[in-house]
């Protein structure tokens, strides 16, 4: 008997997400990436080069849970969890990925075309992957946190700037998937 494995569904995962989030707000923690991975830098050294770094890791320690908890639910999930049920998209959707060269849209989680091995060794990728990494790098600094930082945590103790943050996030890629990508495939 095959079993088949499908994302959860919103009414487990939204509360789920509702409840750590609860817990986090109640030890007066937060949460998101970007201040996760700050604090792996720290921990490493980082504070040596560059001032950014230079705070007490050792008091925001748990935030290394995330990273660790990140890079070890990937791997379940890619190594138990995953299915080769393809990804169920709108009929508009599959034919502009194809418009732009996609050849099978849906098949995988992520398009073979731009996550593969063979995909890394063009200059455009390259270039793609250092400007996109420099930009979203920039962003993340200049709101002051990431997108789950902002999306998750700010938004859930009604931060107006998370709100503003979160609003630029989707206008941002509204007009990457409908201006920008087009362009570059």
């Amino acid at each position: 008997m095959e079993i088949i494995l499908n994302p959860w569904p919103w009414y487990i995962s939204g509360p789920l997400i509702a409840f750590v989030m609860a817990i986090l707000l109640y030890f007066g923690k937060t949460f998101g990436m970007s201040s996760s991975l700050k604090t792996m830098c720290s921990a490493l050294g980082a504070d040596k080069f560059s001032d950014f770094f230079k705070f007490n890791w050792k008091e925001q320690k748990w935030n290394l849970t995330v990273v660790f908890g990140a890079i070890i639910g990937g791997f379940i999930t890619t190594e138990y969890l995953s299915n080769d049920v393809a990804t169920d998209l709108n009929k508009t959707t599959i034919a502009e990925l194809q418009e732009m060269g996609f050849a099978n849209p849906g098949s995988t989680l992520v398009p073979n075309e731009l996550f593969s091995l063979d995909s890394l060794i063009s200059i455009k990728a390259i270039l793609l992957l250092i400007i996109g990494g420099l930009l979203v790098g920039f962003g993340t600094r200049y709101a002051s946190g990431c997108t789950s930082g902002h999306a998750i945590t700010g938004l859930s103790s009604l931060q107006k700037q998370s709100l503003i943050a979160v609003i630029g996030f989707f206008v941002g890629g509204l007009v990457m998937t409908n201006f920008i990508l087009p362009l570059i495939f």
